[in-house]
């Protein structure tokens, strides 16, 4: 196996030239979905000037656009193109039946008109909203099956404006939170850097990211309620730079993605190649070593045999020490997944007490989510 992996990296390094965008194993193909948020008889929020729709059309052609011409590897699908209506579990099941590595989906927010001076982007991972707007967020987008025939057979019973149907979110596990959460971070770090408001990394009970099988994360781009963030959304410029920051955070999402796949990037050189077995072999011992003597993760042997909620808050490829700066204080454990250390806060076998705690931490650790876990490991 490993002259395998050391052909294959001096066959890759012999290939590459040129651009600096990591590449996935010959024959493999990332695939993305876009999905421009409503379309056709679904306006979506209604601007002064402009509608959601059109652009969160314009944005996803963008984006897509930038993908193709910047990812030689990466195939990318719209769930539309034009300005057509297309049910919300057809998006989902677009992303499905081409078995997507990643799906994004595109909106564009609104609120009432005493709240016109709200303005800024946010990204959305699927889960409990966390608040009421959360939740209000999420009845606004779910409202959109309303207009589609037998929605209550279609989503078995679901209403999207009683909150009540989203206790469903409630115990909801996704296997797919963490690279969720990882891109809709670097999302809002783009929409940082492109100056825009940053509203951070939520959570909300969206039906359309929860019917795919992939990291999925919704968008709102900015609040056409404002009148300011309109104009912007509504120019071709804020559509390029908008675009161009979701295209920046897919960009080190996939870079990282072909990292834990094994794939290689072409800003290697021949020099680092030849050092390829030693340190495979390196890594081998070293990962025996410490399944050797690392500490076994905290486990509370009172919740010995019983399902406990904590609240992840980061996850790190060492072994950090008590005073590390990344764990702002806070007295936490960890369990270990592979190399990777994962570590918690908390820990109650009642839902609503580890959310308080998930609430009381958010400031400090605003990507953090719940998990369950027995006897020190975590339950899918």
């Amino acid at each position: 196996m490993n002259r395998l992996r050391f052909l294959f990296v001096i066959s890759a390094i012999c290939v590459l030239r040129g651009t600096a965008q990591p590449l996935l194993a010959k024959g493999d193909t990332f695939i993305v979905v876009i999905d421009a948020g409503h379309g056709g008889k679904d306006p979506g929020a209604k601007g002064v000037k402009t509608n959601e729709k059109t652009i969160n059309l314009a944005v996803a052609l963008k984006l897509g656009k930038m993908i193709a011409a910047g990812h030689d590897d990466v195939q990318v699908i719209y769930t539309r193109k034009t300005d057509k209506f297309v049910e919300l579990s057809e998006r989902a099941n677009i992303a499905n039946r081409n078995k997507a590595d990643l799906f994004i989906s595109i909106h564009t927010n609104s609120l009432k008109k005493k709240n016109a001076s709200v303005k800024g982007g946010e990204t959305y991972t699927l889960g409990l909203a966390k608040t009421q707007e959360n939740l209000e967020v999420a009845m606004l987008e779910n409202s959109v099956i309303l207009l589609e025939e037998n929605y209550k057979q279609r989503y078995e019973g679901f209403d999207p404006n009683s909150s009540e149907s989203y206790i469903i979110f409630e115990f909801m596990q996704n296997k797919h939170m963490e690279q969720s959460v990882s891109f809709a971070s670097e999302i809002q770090k783009e929409f940082v850097a492109a100056r825009r408001v940053n509203r951070g990394v939520r959570q909300a009970g969206f039906l359309v990211l929860k019917a795919t099988s992939m990291p999925s994360v919704l968008i709102e781009l900015g609040f056409i309620s404002n009148h300011e963030e309109e104009r912007y959304m509504h120019s071709v410029e804020g559509q390029n730079k908008l675009a161009k920051a979701i295209y920046n955070a897919f960009s080190r999402y996939k870079r990282d993605y072909v990292r834990k796949q094994g794939g290689i990037t072409n800003t290697q050189i021949i020099g680092k190649a030849e050092n390829t077995l030693q340190s495979q072999k390196k890594e081998q011992q070293n990962a025996k070593e410490t399944a050797k003597n690392r500490p076994r993760s905290e486990t509370n042997e009172k919740s010995r045999g019983t399902i406990v909620y904590k609240v992840q808050i980061l996850t790190s490829d060492k072994r950090l020490p008590a005073h590390s700066p990344k764990l702002k204080g806070y007295k936490t454990s960890f369990y270990q997944e592979g190399k990777i250390y994962k570590y918690t806060y908390g820990e109650s076998s009642d839902f609503k007490e580890i959310q308080k705690i998930q609430r009381k931490i958010s400031k400090d650790f605003p990507e953090a989510f719940i998990i369950r876990m027995k006897d020190g490991k975590r339950l899918k």
